[in-house]
């Protein structure tokens, strides 16, 4: 089961970087995401969404090669790419994988103009070591929504509220909690 976390930001860089380091902490297998949106508000009206992936040329890059495929086995493999690419294109159009565009747009309407919202969609992952790296996004973002555990929820939000990170991340098994001398 997937967990939906939405953090707002009173700036539009902000939200970017933000999804630049989830990719990132991805890579290293950190975490898994099946989806991570900005959504960006310029003006009281304006609430635009920054996918991660453009499902449109995915769709085109798709249905080209089957296309040109099709294309080759029936003596004619410029008219197959051509329409298969515009198909796929279209298909990927209307395509919507992840977190749903409409309940984005609702939510996007907290956020204050200027601003923007980093939608993210998590499979797994490790939460200490997540939480550590967002260090760089401390007092700058609130948390909008989750589904995460109240508790979970409690010590995400205290992170990007203000509170030291290191005191939220619970000792591994066998690992003695930092005392409060050792702290300061």
């Amino acid at each position: 089961m997937s967990d939906l976390i939405v953090v707002a930001f009173d700036n539009e860089a902000t939200g970017f970087e933000l999804r630049a380091e989830l990719v990132k902490m991805q890579k290293e297998y950190l975490l898994e995401l099946e989806d991570v949106v900005v959504a960006t508000r310029s003006s009281e009206n304006d609430i635009k969404l920054h996918q991660a992936m453009n499902m449109t040329a995915a769709g085109a890059v798709g249905g080209g090669f089957w296309g040109t495929l099709v294309g080759v086995l029936f003596l004619n493999p410029l008219l197959g790419a051509a329409v298969g690419a515009a198909s796929g294109a279209i298909a990927g159009r209307f395509t919507d994988v992840g977190i749903n565009d409409d309940f984005m747009k609702d939510v996007g309407k907290a956020i204050v103009p200027g601003g923007s919202a980093v939608f993210i969609l998590v499979r797994k992952m490790t939460a200490d070591k997540v939480l550590a790296r967002l260090e760089a996004f401390h007092k700058s973002g609130r948390v909008l929504q989750s589904s995460l555990s109240d508790a979970d929820e409690a010590r995400l939000r205290e992170a990007f509220d203000g509170g030291k990170l290191a005191d939220l991340v619970q000792p591994s098994e066998g690992e003695a909690p930092a005392s409060p001398a050792a702290q300061s």
